[in-house]
């Protein structure tokens, strides 16, 4: 077996990567101007100005919400800051029936992955959590339930509790709790920031996907993952979807990765 993994590196380049938030509340100043900018707009010159105005003001909070990659609310990783050809994987929605052939095929190519996990999934399965750490892989935080249409909408309570429980319950089977979080499909709102401050998480988005969550082919989604790969590249996996594909697209870009000379990395 060829190791692919690297340790922790000491790069320098990393030294910083791991931001949490500073001033999750900063967006409410800039709405409040914005807001005052746009009225006045309004009043002086009328309807026709000051409702494309209003639009305009709105565009950005929009942004930050719709776009995974904006950190109009607070800072988000979506690469490494680093020229040689390690790559973080990431693997989103366990854990799942597929984590341990996932681990399988990691332990094969001497990989290393974060795993994103859903806290109540956890919770019902404690001993995949575990063996996912024995193996030498990382946990990250990806919301207690996974509402995936409604996460982007969730208010001030509500989002607390999506992180705040699955923080509890990842560190409580673990011993420590994760470092990462990774928003339910990349939506971020202005919501998140407070729990990730008072947590110590950072949120990490990805610069190279394949859709694996719903694309059912391997090939696809490899060939998808690929166009994007480059040094310090965060590619986004999952597992546990119904189509029943996952395990074999995370074999198949494990060998493609050990013939592009690629190892991984755990940030």
């Amino acid at each position: 077996m060829t190791d692919r993994s690297a340790s922790p590196p000491a790069d320098a380049a990393l030294a910083g990567i791991h931001r949490v938030p500073r001033h999750p509340h900063a967006w409410l100043l800039f709405l409040v101007l914005s807001q005052i900018a746009f009225l006045l707009i309004w009043w002086r010159w009328g309807w026709t100005v000051g409702l494309p105005a209003m639009v305009a003001s709105h565009a950005p909070f929009w942004w930050g919400i719709l776009w995974p990659h904006s950190s109009v609310y607070g800072p988000v990783l979506n690469r490494l800051p680093i020229d040689d050809k390690r790559v973080w994987l990431t693997i989103d929605d366990g854990p799942s029936n597929d984590t341990v052939p996932i681990l399988d095929a990691l332990d094969t190519h001497g990989a290393k992955a974060t795993f994103f996990l859903v806290g109540e999934r956890a919770a019902q399965r404690p001993e995949l959590v575990r063996e996912i750490l024995r193996r030498g892989h990382d946990l990250g935080n990806h919301s207690h339930s996974h509402p995936a249409r409604w996460f982007w909408a969730l208010g001030p309570s509500r989002m607390r509790r999506e992180i705040t429980e699955t923080q509890r319950i990842l560190g409580e089977i673990a011993g420590t709790p994760p470092r990462w979080f990774r928003a339910v499909v990349g939506m971020s709102n202005p919501f998140v920031q407070a729990p990730l401050k008072s947590l110590g998480l950072a949120r990490a988005a990805w610069s190279a996907r394949g859709f694996d969550g719903v694309a059912a082919d391997p090939e696809t989604v490899v060939t998808r993952i690929e166009r994007n790969l480059a040094p310090g590249a965060i590619v986004l996996l999952h597992e546990g979807a119904t189509h029943g594909g996952n395990v074999e697209t995370i074999r198949r870009l494990l060998q493609r990765l050990d013939a592009l000379g690629y190892r991984t990395l755990l940030p």
